[in-house]
């Protein structure tokens, strides 16, 4: 039987023991040592050879990947790992760094209990360490510490060991206060990074060594010695004594929780449903014998095998010839093979029980954040994944042959379903194909994906999506139906900004408002009784709330009220982009009372005209996107750097000095952005690391409204002024 063998054979029987599992995902900012770190862990699984790990990236399985050495996709492997005699099951997820590619490591929290949190000695906590600990601690995922790259401190900047536990206490300090303020309250204390019980490590994945104070304990090699090995240039041999991979999965084994543990208080937060209820305890407990609920947190389109999904199994066994039930897409499937992933290579087992991260082929119609269960013990869903950034830069793709034009939708689709981070719209009647990203570099990895899947393809200039609001009020004005019979009174004004942030930051969910029991939290961020008991709709972070009283017929058309202003929001009245941030108040309607003449051909234009008009009179105004630039770079071009920010309308916010080297911190709109990557490498001749994250919308500077409103209409085919609010109201 041979090595591989073997080890398939065990984990097909740990898979059945959830004490012995651990579920854990790898996440840093871009280029702290990710995957490289993974490498190593998986040789020392015996799964890659040892030489050839770190440059080996095996997880990089993309050739996207390769090439530009960065991760894109959250990569999917399971091993064992022996510790204090008892053997354990590691699934281990591999996650992006880079800001555009955050929705996968949203994803990828769903299904783990544990994260190592992977840091670079020499950067320090970055703002993107800062996001994605906070993805973790959002979804219950517990966090350890990694400080990678120490080898650098001592090679390249020389510290004395004082400097060393300085920086290493200046790291763990940042995290633990990070931690304190996001995670679970019954967690807080418990959760810290703690270098005495060994939750912290330091080593070198490139180097393959490491360090915590269990090993220090086991081995007696400390910072000194490693200081000697550092200098005498043999990280050779402290790799053999002190091996990476037995290290870390040592700090895994011991400080991450098994499903066993972890689903006991992670169930209940991201599933709705009765706790006590046969489907709730059998989650709780991570049987494998209750009711089946399964997490999707990633679909993929393999050649071979159709859709793919990954999940976790959070109760029952899924198992392969057997019929389950969608419930976000309310159909039924058949699974045709389900197993684990080795890592490029899915292992078939014939089922998989709780607890456990699995793959799925043959679950037609499955999208990231599905629930599935089956058909005859129906659950309620799971909660939505939520993403912390959004799609703010499109591009139109159009098919270079017009016989790939039916392909290229199909593609499309087909991207869409894999990445839920991306926006595809198709535009039948102008026959153009619009994909939002997060960032350049997301849209030209996914142009490059299209062009894999045999199509050939060609993109426009990259278009910034905008937003519309209001800075004002106004109503209540009149919107009236096509046969005049119906009429409906609204008022308009902007949301309150913490409510809008409230719900921006995911705090409070949107949605159709059934009950009252959602009152209390908008009345403790300070909003009116009356208003936040009377909220119909909260969609696009936008309100809809009925102030009448005592109307008839007012019940029967309520969800056809709902739906024309969420469809009014899709696009707003100045320049056909998505609305947000307004709050709509339905003071008095008149209403027919014959059925037949208050039906959705009348209803629908009357209330979407009523939102128009009200919006067009109280101050429309386009909100651009913003990014945080953060730029570090030696003092010496702080000016070219700083003059670069500002002549693109950027803000300055923070500046702080470390050494000769300085942080910027600043706000630049997303549409100053392009070709940032190489006129900031020549302001600083290379010798800058800079990052970007999402910072949210705000408004254009009213110099500009007119005549990007003016561009983007053009743009669209439409008039080159925006109607005025007669044409809705007339």
């Amino acid at each position: 039987m041979s090595r591989r063998d073997k080890m398939i054979a065990k984990i097909k029987e740990l898979m059945y023991e959830p004490e012995s599992i651990r579920n854990i995902g790898i996440c840093a900012h871009i280029d702290h040592g990710k995957t490289t770190l993974s490498d190593n862990l998986l040789a020392g699984a015996g799964m890659i050879s040892e030489e050839l790990a770190g440059d080996q990236r095996f997880l990089d399985f993309d050739e996207q990947e390769q090439a530009r050495g960065i991760t894109i996709d959250a990569a999917n492997v399971s091993m064992v790992h022996k510790y204090k005699d008892d053997e354990y099951l590691i699934n281990l997820i591999d996650t992006p760094g880079h800001v555009d590619f955050g929705g996968d490591v949203t994803r990828a929290m769903r299904a783990v209990d544990g994260a190592v949190v992977v840091v670079c000695a020499v950067e320090g906590i970055m703002p993107q360490t800062e996001t994605v600990l906070r993805q973790a601690l959002k979804e219950k995922v517990k966090p350890v510490l990694f400080i990678n790259k120490v080898d650098r401190l001592l090679n390249e900047l020389k510290l004395e060991p004082e400097e060393l536990a300085n920086r290493f206490m200046k790291i763990i300090n940042e995290a633990n206060k990070l931690i304190k303020n996001m995670a679970p309250e019954d967690k807080k204390e418990e959760w810290l990074a703690n270098v005495t019980d060994g939750s912290v490590a330091f080593g070198s994945a490139y180097h393959n060594w490491a360090i915590n104070v269990p090993m220090m304990q086991e081995t007696g090699i400390g910072f000194k010695e490693i200081i000697e090995y550092c200098e005498a240039d043999n990280q050779k041999e402290l790799a053999q004594k002190v091996p990476l991979s037995d290290v870390l999965l040592g700090m895994v084994v011991e400080h991450l929780p098994s499903p066993k543990v972890s689903q006991a208080y992670r169930v209940p937060s991201i599933w709705e449903g009765d706790i006590e209820s046969p489907e709730g305890e059998g989650m709780i407990t991570t049987s494998p014998d209750g009711p089946l609920a399964v997490m999707v947190t990633n679909v993929t389109v393999d050649k071979h095998a159709g859709e793919v999904s990954t999940g976790r199994v959070y109760g029952g066994t899924i198992e392969k010839g057997t019929e389950v039930y969608l419930l976000g897409s309310h159909v039924k499937s058949r699974v045709q093979q389900v197993g684990v992933y080795f890592g490029p290579e899915r292992v078939n087992t014939d089922k998989v029980p709780a607890g456990n991260i699995v793959y799925i082929a043959g679950a037609k119609g499955s999208v990231a954040g599905e629930t599935i269960c089956s058909p005859e013990s129906k659950i309620k869903e799971f909660e939505g994944l939520e993403h912390i950034s959004e799609p703010v830069v499109t591009v139109a793709v159009e098919a270079k042959n017009t016989k790939d034009l039916p392909k290229l939708i199909e593609v499309l689709r087909q991207t869409a379903k894999e990445d839920p981070t991306v926006r595809i719209e198709i535009n039948e009647e102008t026959g153009e194909h619009l994909v939002s990203g997060m960032g350049e570099l997301h849209l030209e990895v996914i142009g490059y994906r299209i062009q894999e899947k045999g199509v050939d393809i060609q993109t426009s200039e990259p278009i910034v999506v905008y937003r519309e609001t209001v800075a004002g009020t106004a109503g209540p004005v009149e919107g009236k139906s096509p046969n005049k019979h119906n009429r409906f009174y609204v008022t308009v004004e902007p949301l309150e900004d913490n409510i809008f942030q409230a719900l921006q930051n995911g705090d409070l969910k949107e949605g159709r408002i059934k009950g009252k029991e959602a009152a209390n939290d908008f009345i403790e961020l300070g909003m009116d009784k009356e208003e936040a008991r009377r909220i119909w709709d909260i969609n696009s972070r936008s309100m809809f709330i009925n102030m009448t009283r005592g109307i008839q017929y007012l019940d029967e058309v309520k969800e056809l009220l709902m739906e024309g202003f969420e469809s009014a929001l899709k696009d707003g009245p100045v320049a056909n982009e998505i609305a947000m941030g307004l709050k709509f108040k339905l003071m008095d309607a008149k209403l027919h009372e014959d059925a037949v003449h208050r039906g959705p051909a009348q209803v629908l234009p009357s209330i979407r005209k009523a939102i128009y008009g009200s919006m067009m009179m109280a101050k429309p105004t386009l909100l651009e996107p913003m990014q945080k630039v953060f730029i570090n770079v030696p003092q010496d071009y702080m000016g070219s750097c700083t003059r670069e920010i500002q002549n693109r309308r950027g803000q300055i916010v923070d500046m702080q000095q470390d050494a000769d080297m300085v942080t910027i911190e600043s706000k630049v709109p997303v549409a100053e952005m392009f070709g940032f990557a190489g006129d900031i490498r020549s302001a600083a001749e290379g010798r800058c690391l800079w990052s970007t994250e999402m910072a949210g919308f705000e408004r254009l500077p009213n110099e500009l409204q007119r005549n990007i409103i003016r561009e983007i209409r053009q743009r669209k085919g439409l008039s080159e002024e925006p109607y005025g609010p007669e044409h809705y109201l007339g």
